[in-house]
């Protein structure tokens, strides 16, 4: 699930970067050669995890089925991290710059795309803790002018289920974003483009993985806590797990240093560098930037809920299945569990991100690339995912679509390099 693609933020791939649990996103030559940086982190793992490299024969099978999977789906470069009991493995891969050819690193930030809307959820919900938020509280107690908003509640928003409009789908956003990819946009222009449009289905009687709704949880946030959420999200969630290097940008700034992105999601479907386009078109549900150390930390702490009370986590991972998804894919309170892997994912122009959390493994996946560009309707950092969990969990395989592209892993006995 993701913020998701402009143009067709989610279809039913991943869930990312503003529209939550699939999107889709033709092709760019890129370099199969992975180029390894360091092994080890500067995170320190859990009490679960183990500081150790993985066994080598893991580590090579690993390799072997990160290099195809880029090699079949023409991404540039990627940023891998996997921590848990047996040991960790953090490389990077490929080039950040197809134009220069300098390598990906580990230390890159990068846009997560729809892995925003875990933050604004844990917003929503750390107030629903505090008494502030009721989860069957309609929407119009917070916003005014919502279409059917006195039954629309801020369950169904989280977990998309409230039928409005997807901002991101509209022709009218469309034509605004494509003149001009880095001009801002505010929430009220976002939601305005929303209610222009028919909804999709009653309150509470279908799925679409849709941006409106973590606008609106946003505004909730703003409203409740007295605070722009920018702000909130930075004091309530990433001080306290000190994820110091993760931002919730208000302009088009990009910290150094950090990968180009490149993406077709174009007025001329040619690809293009999207780095500096402005990201406040996903706002709550996909402006966030962040780095492979910090999602580390964020993984399992979003999975456990640890600044969430048992109670209020629970009701977060109770989850609805959605048309498109493999059975195993159920979507809760901005998360989604796949087959057992907890997170969510991400997409914005040029960016591609994963970070989800296996609890019967305590295991943690992050997964970033420096593109967003479909394979055969499929998200690259989705097949990136599956490759790598057939390696490492093959009873909890990471795969979200029913149909998505089987990624080309070569057999444990194949050499790499």
């Amino acid at each position: 699930m993701s913020a998701q693609t402009v143009t067709k933020t989610h279809r039913r791939r991943g869930m990312c970067a503003a529209a939550a649990v699939a999107v889709l996103i033709a092709a760019a030559g890129c370099s199969s050669d992975s180029t390894t940086t360091s092994s080890a982190t500067s995170t320190a793992p859990t009490s679960a995890e183990n500081s150790a490299t993985l066994d080598p024969a893991v580590v090579q099978r690993l390799d072997a089925a990160i290099d195809a999977t880029m090699a079949q789906t023409a991404v540039p470069g990627a940023i891998v991290g996997i921590w848990g009991p047996d040991g960790s493995y953090v490389k990077s891969f490929g080039v950040a710059d197809k134009s220069t050819g300098a390598p990906m690193q580990t230390d890159f930030y990068s846009r997560i795309g729809s892995l925003t809307k875990t933050f604004t959820a844990t917003g929503v919900l750390q107030l629903v803790d505090e008494g502030k938020v009721g989860l069957d509280d309609p929407i119009s107690k917070y916003v005014e002018g919502v279409p059917a908003g006195d039954q629309i509640t801020i369950r169904e928003l989280a977990r998309m289920q409230s039928g409005l409009a997807n901002y991101s789908e509209s022709p009218a956003f469309q034509k605004a974003f494509f003149a001009d990819p880095r001009a801002p946009f505010t929430p009220q222009q976002l939601l305005g483009y929303a209610f222009a449009e028919p909804a999709t289905f009653p309150p509470g009687q279908g799925f679409q993985y849709c941006n409106t709704n973590y606008t609106l949880l946003g505004l909730v946030v703003e409203k409740v806590s007295g605070l722009p959420l920018p702000d909130y999200v930075q004091q309530k969630i990433l001080a306290p797990l000190h994820m110091d290097k993760t931002v919730f940008p208000t302009t088009n700034a990009f910290p150094d240093p950090h990968a180009q992105g490149y993406t077709v999601q174009t007025a001329d479907g040619k690809e293009a560098a999207a780095t500096d386009w402005d990201p406040s078109w996903g706002w709550a549900a996909g402006a966030m930037i962040s780095t492979l150390d910090d999602l580390h930390t964020w993984g399992p702490a979003l999975a456990t809920g640890t600044l969430l009370t048992p109670e209020t986590q629970a009701q977060r991972l109770e989850t609805v299945n959605a048309p498109g998804y493999a059975p195993n894919v159920g979507y809760g309170l901005g998360i989604f569990n796949a087959d057992g892997w907890i997170g969510h994912n991400g997409s914005l122009p040029g960016y591609q991100t994963v970070t989800v959390y296996l609890p019967e493994k305590k295991t943690t996946l992050v997964i970033m690339t420096n593109t967003d560009v479909a394979y055969q309707g499929g998200e690259p950092s989705t097949m990136l995912g599956t490759a790598i969990t057939q390696v490492i969990t093959p009873d909890h395989v990471y795969r979200l679509a029913a149909n998505a592209p089987v990624p080309a892993v070569p057999s444990s006995t194949t050499p790499t390099r």
